[in-house]
């Protein structure tokens, strides 16, 4: 070890702006402020539909003819914006009016737009306002004037709410989600098993202390200092109370310790150096002070539906006890404990290796508090040489060949914060945490020894220190210790430490071997679940019984519901006009599109080596043929010939085939419908592929790879010709409830369903934007077609920023813009109709965010309605969908054939909305899938704001209805389709980004920010290239 010699020192609340733009409805704000003026411009403000297909469908004339609705009155506000949304992602910028942005282009140019509470980032808990859901139709509030016709009335009303400040609370508390509507009773009504284990809520009186440790150190030596306390001092000081810790400034006793404040002296010995002579030991002072009583009342009153809030301090002592054992045995990733004994380690590939462990969390519910128990794996790193872990991470021999520029970035990255220890110094086994790798080989590394700057290289060192020859001299040094004052350790004296998770991006390889050591069917799952409850003995934990907690060993059982299939619409033109899916999954065997897009120009360029240009040929023509016998029109000759080239020329290849085909296609004033691009696999070229093609030359594109080229399977050309058809525009199927108008509170009156997702950066990436996404539909009463925005915005932020913005405009002044409102736009120029009914599937929000993102996305939608019209406030419904959670329903008779689908699982359309889900609010578990391998995962949907008045059937025949319409497959799919088109349109835009920022520097902006930065936004974000039009209004994303 060479430690450098200290030479020098390095240097070393939430604003809450008081509007609300609601729909108001339940009770005047506390004090009447006057109104702002209402929009500039008059007729500016109203409706003007616009001449657009919306899309490139029409192979076939469409099922049904709607006629098209006569004008609506007014001027221009829904008039479509040149450009569309110029948000992060789109065109123009934030901070400047988008280019050619022309007065009365939708742009709405007043003084002042009041509108809601704009959420900066801060503390979860911020203060909020207390927003009144609308009653179902026009909404009546309070009015200071009596005089007038109701319907004048109402109007000055509307304005006030849209337009009028509401004072906010002091806290979230004040606001309150919807309450169930009662119980679902459509479908066949079974019991299923759930893996919630019955908790007894104990009868205790728990304590809360603060913990004070000096110096202050990371949580596990925290908790080995409050070990080491416990163990000194339990009889004697604490009244031989058994606390629980939380690693941080907590501790819980069940009943008072005997005092109220007391300092104790800690001493802990460097287990490492036990063989010294002299052990290293470090002294630590603790102060233990009274806080207060977690008082247990307020939680069985939640429980039992007599309080609306959920005492969190409560669930968190009970959390905390029972994860206070398995802390010590196990290694705690989040929720989750890992262990080798817990079941046999799989290499992974990379010098990584699963670990087999559990999840463990106790959650509130109908049937009172539940342990939720899951069968977890994760990847570790494995206890290699770190020379060995080098060689298997960059799958070559480092000892014998030089390390490139990447090579050291990536050794850099995966061994960042590792723990490592020392193998040159016999049982003396010293243990660093590595921050960096140096620049230069071993060999040329110095530092300097003294004060007078003599110099001494490693290699010297480690030879005269330890008489240790250092044989990789062409290896970098690792970096550990304090980065001021670093040790530099050669790689072949360190050894990895055990029990490290690995915190970096998987590879491909790496994802599909964890995939395989996870993968369970349904009843090994649930007997390796009920085996890990025996296991874990909670009657015999000492912490649960010092507390005063009793754990049922046995699964809950619930009953549930299998709701029934829709029917679906195909086109007359086919044998099969109409389809009844059976157990989630039906095929396009004599079926014809309902609405078959166009394709009259396309070509295909080949950068798969083993592709011949016959075998292109071939492959195309038989994709054509399967497209046109799907009910497309399909041109089956490409427009220029079939391109062969090698991927390093892809920019100018795609540049130079598109040229080429516009230039035939000029005199007939069309564009190119498709590129066909075949690929040897897909790496880093797709991605810059879709970039190019999506932002550049506003190309629609579908890329095959070469694998299939060979195998030419017909059911993936037929999934082929799914995603090529909504590409192009067209429709593959609608539901027949849909065209009939019988789906409640959709057909009734004009409905729009947004989608709505945020990306965020893999683990590692620390400047790169996340990705916001939102689809919405654009036909109705089909809500099938669905339009996509995308939009980058600062680091890890999960609240939407641009879903409504706003700018300063030399000439307009304000101008509002965003997403919602482009989307609403579209939705006008697409159907004649003004969107009257607004549901909102929200992805990706996990239950501490749940008012933070309510407050900050409705305030938006509310924002971007008014923006459009004074008195514009659509009846809005928001549901959060969550995927990742740990409940899991199983079979009660996994022997039941009529019960189980073919993998086991329970059948697609299973729907639990009570004893699991919560207490009071409105929420259900859906299992709307057939799985395929391992344990079906339901979608969790939870009702944050319903101003629809959704009854629980409605609400989940609707979300399972719409499953069916995925356009990708003829499945129904796991989450409702609006929220998996935002995931992938995110999931699409991160290739946009990572070109930008693939050097992994900072990310920063050319442009001033605009008057409304989105909450929590401290650094500016480039913006996304912008989308072109002829992508932006298909379903590019597929």
């Amino acid at each position: 070890m060479v430690r450098k010699r200290r030479t020098d020192l390095p240097g070393s609340g939430p604003q809450t702006q008081e509007s609300s733009g609601g729909r108001g409805g339940g009770q005047p704000p506390p004090t009447q402020q006057p109104t702002p003026p209402t929009a500039q411009g008059g007729r500016g403000l109203g409706f003007q539909p616009q001449e657009s297909s919306g899309g490139r469908g029409g192979g076939q004339p469409p099922l049904t003819q709607q006629p098209t609705p006569p004008m609506a009155q007014g001027g221009r506000g829904w008039a479509s914006q040149h450009g569309g949304y110029s948000g992060r992602g789109g065109v123009g910028g934030r901070g400047a009016a988008p280019p050619g942005h022309q007065r009365g282009l939708g742009a709405v140019h007043q003084q002042e737009m009041g509108g809601g509470v704009a959420i900066s980032g801060g503390p979860a808990r911020a203060p909020v306002p207390e927003l009144h859901q609308a009653a179902y139709g026009r909404p009546v509030v309070a009015s200071s004037s009596q005089q007038g016709s109701v319907e004048t009335e109402i109007s000055d009303q509307l304005r006030q709410v849209a337009l009028q400040p509401q004072t906010p609370p002091a806290s979230s508390k004040s606001m309150r989600f919807p309450s169930r509507p009662g119980f679902g009773n459509k479908g066949t009504k079974c019991i299923v098993k759930v893996n919630h284990f019955f908790v007894a809520l104990p009868d205790k009186d728990l304590h809360h202390y603060d913990v004070t440790i000096t110096p202050e150190v990371k949580r596990a030596t925290n908790r080995l200092v409050i070990g080491e306390l416990v163990k000194l001092y339990k009889e004697s000081n604490l009244g031989n109370r058994l606390p629980v810790y939380d690693g941080r400034k907590s501790l819980y006793t069940a009943g008072p310790l005997p005092f109220v404040s007391q300092e104790f002296k800690v001493t802990l010995f460097d287990e490492a150096d036990s063989q010294s002579t002299t052990r290293r030991h470090r002294d630590f002072k603790v102060v233990i002070k009274f806080a207060a009583r977690a008082d247990l009342r307020h939680l069985a009153m939640f429980l039992s539906g007599k309080q609306p809030d959920a005492p969190q301090e409560a669930l968190q002592v009970l959390d905390i006890v029972l994860r206070e054992l398995p802390t010590s045995k196990y290694c705690p990733v989040g929720r989750s404990f890992y262990s080798p004994d817990l079941g046999r380690k799989q290499p992974l590939g990379g010098g990584l290796e699963s670990w087999r462990g559990f999840y463990q969390s106790i959650r509130p519910t109908q049937m009172g508090l539940s342990l939720n128990i899951d069968m977890s794996s994760t990847a570790f790193m494995e206890p290699l040489q770190v020379i060995e872990f080098v060689c298997q991470l960059l799958n070559k021999d480092v000892r014998t060949r030089p390390l490139s520029g990447d090579d050291q970035k990536k050794i850099k990255r995966a061994l960042r914060n590792v723990r490592i220890e020392v193998t040159h110094r016999g049982n003396l086994r010293r243990r660093y945490r590595i921050f960096g790798l140096t620049s230069q080989p071993t060999r040329e590394v110095r530092f300097p020894i003294d004060d007078g700057g003599t110099m001494k290289s490693v290699v010297e060192h480690f030879r005269e220190t330890y008489g240790f020859s250092i044989q990789y001299t062409q290896l970098p040094c690792l970096q550990a210790g304090n980065p001021g004052r670093p040790s530099y350790l050669p790689m072949e004296v360190c050894k990895i430490v055990e029990g490290q998770k690995y915190s970096e991006r998987l590879n491909e390889k790496q994802v599909t071997a964890l995939l395989k050591a996870t993968c369970q069917r349904p009843q090994d799952r649930e007997n390796d679940i009920v085996q890990t409850v025996r296991q874990n003995n909670y009657a015999n934990d000492p912490y649960a019984v010092e507390f005063g907690i009793r754990i049922s060993d046995k699964l809950g059982q619930v009953e549930a519901r299998v709701l029934p299939p829709p029917w679906l619409k195909y086109h007359d033109s086919g044998r099969e006009k109409t389809c009844l899916p059976q157990a989630g999954q039906w095929s396009m065997d004599n079926k014809r599109m309902v609405n078959g897009g166009i394709v009259n120009a396309w070509t295909c360029i080949s950068f798969a080596r083993g592709v011949t240009d016959n075998a292109a040929r071939k492959f195309c023509s038989e994709l054509a043929a399967v497209c046109a016998a799907s009910g497309m029109h399909f041109n089956p000759n490409p427009i220029v010939p079939i391109v062969t080239a090698r991927p390093d020329q892809l920019e100018k290849v795609l540049k130079s085939t598109s040229h080429d085909a516009l230039q035939k296609l000029r005199r007939e004033k069309k564009e190119l419908d498709l590129l066909i691009v075949l690929l040897q696999e897909r790496g880093s070229l797709y991605g810059d592929l879709k970039r190019i093609c999506d932002t550049e030359l506003g190309i629609v594109s579908q890329c095959c790879l070469q694998k299939h080229v060979f195998e030419m399977k017909n059911r993936y050309l037929a999934n082929l010709a799914l995603k090529i058809n909504v590409k192009v525009g067209g429709r593959n199927t609608v539901l027949c409830d849909a065209l009939t108008k019988k789906i409640p509170l959709v057909c009734d009156r004009p409905t729009i369903i947004f989608g709505a997702d945020v990306t965020h950066p893999s683990p590692g990436e620390d400047s790169s934007p996340s990705i916001a996404a939102v689809v919405a539909s654009q036909d109705w009463p089909e809500v099938t077609k669905y339009t996509g925005l995308v939009s980058a915005q600062a680091h890890r932020k999960e609240l939407i920023q641009d879903l409504y913005t706003t700018w300063q405009d030399p000439v307009m002044g304000t101008v509002h813009g965003g997403m919602i409102k482009e989307l609403l736009i579209s939705f006008y120029k697409n159907t004649g109709q003004k969107p009257a009914r607004i549901i909102f599937y929200r992805d990706g929000v996990s239950e501490g965010q749940f008012y933070q993102v309510l407050l900050h996305e409705i305030d938006a939608i509310r924002k971007a309605c008014a923006s459009l019209e004074p008195n514009y406030q659509p009846t809005v419904t928001f549901v959060v969908v969550q995927k990742r959670h740990h409940t899991r329903l199983f079979a009660s008779n996994h022997g039941d054939r009529s019960s189980v689908d073919r993998s086991g699982n329970i059948l697609p359309g299973t729907v639990v909305d009570s004893r699991i889900c919560h207490p009071t609010e409105f929420d259900f578990y859906l299992c709307s899938h057939s799985g395929i391998q391992g344990t079906s995962r339901p979608a969790h949907y939870h009702v944050l704001w319903d101003e629809n008045h959704f009854t629980a059937d409605v609400l989940q025949m609707l979300t399972y209805s719409l499953c069916y319409t995925y356009a990708r497959c003829t499945r129904s799919v796991s989450i409702v389709p609006p929220a998996y088109y935002a995931h992938l349109a995110a999931f699409r835009a991160r290739y946009y980004v990572d070109q930008q920022t693939s050097d992994g520097g900072s990310v920063s902006s050319g442009r001033g920010a605009r008057s409304s930065r989105g909450p929590g936004s401290s650094a500016a974000v480039k913006p996304l290239p912008q989308l072109r039009e002829n992508v932006k209004r298909v379903m590019f994303y597929c």
